[in-house]
């Protein structure tokens, strides 16, 4: 159906993507994480209540979370650059994947840890647990499933934002299919590149519900 070439180029565009995911979703839990314990320690009636920070975290989150994917890669240009010396290619996609993803993450994780009973929270403090051993004793633990789950939701969203950044030349397999299916109405090639994306959100999603079936000590 494709010659070599073709196909060579369809496998370094499946690696490239898997490359901005994988990458992308580790540098943004980096941030994201740390961001969702601090929005849900500093909220009223949290661990230790901050209005002023939590409303101005809020803000900043809510801000970049309402930006248009493809508007934030062109507004970051001149900061792509200057950290990795370019704006095209793989790796200077990971800069924006990463600007956007934090705050999706940042949300998901605020949400997972506001599932965790309160009375549980509770009984921890009553036995003189500190606010860092609740959150890292109790908190993360009993959200864990929650947590694994939305780690499922943000690397697929991940995924998706990779995708999006064919059309300023990031790479991966959407660079592929917006060169070839879009400007050049080779639907052949933009099917298998579709076909490839679905077949690595099915993976990761699957994975993800395993691992949180596995970590759900109610099961």
């Amino acid at each position: 159906m494709f010659d070599p070439v073709i196909i060579e180029m369809i496998g370094k565009g499946f690696l490239e993507s898997l490359y901005m995911t994988l990458v992308s979703s580790s540098l943004a839990y980096l941030l994201g994480l740390p961001l969702g314990i601090i929005l849900v320690v500093t909220d009223k009636g949290g661990l230790k209540p901050c209005p002023w920070l939590n409303s101005v975290l809020g803000v900043i989150i809510n801000l970049l979370r309402s930006m248009p994917f493809l508007i934030l890669c062109i507004t970051v240009i001149p900061v792509t650059r200057f950290i990795t010396g370019t704006s095209l290619g793989p790796t200077a996609t990971i800069v924006p994947l990463v600007i956007g993803a934090a705050p999706f993450i940042a949300r998901m994780v605020e949400s997972s840890l506001k599932e965790v009973d309160k009375g549980v929270i509770e009984a921890a403090q009553s036995m003189g647990a500190s606010p860092f051993e609740v959150i890292w004793k109790v908190l993360l633990p009993e959200a864990r499933p929650s947590l694994i789950l939305g780690a499922a939701i943000s690397v697929t969203t991940i995924l998706g934002y990779s995708a999006m950044t064919g059309f300023v030349g990031g790479g991966g397999l959407g660079d592929i299919a917006i060169r070839y299916g879009y400007y050049r109405y080779q639907t052949d090639i933009m099917l298998v590149t579709v076909a490839l994306l679905v077949i690595i959100v099915q993976v990761l999603q699957e994975v993800g519900l395993r691992l949180a079936r596995l970590a759900d000590k109610r099961k």
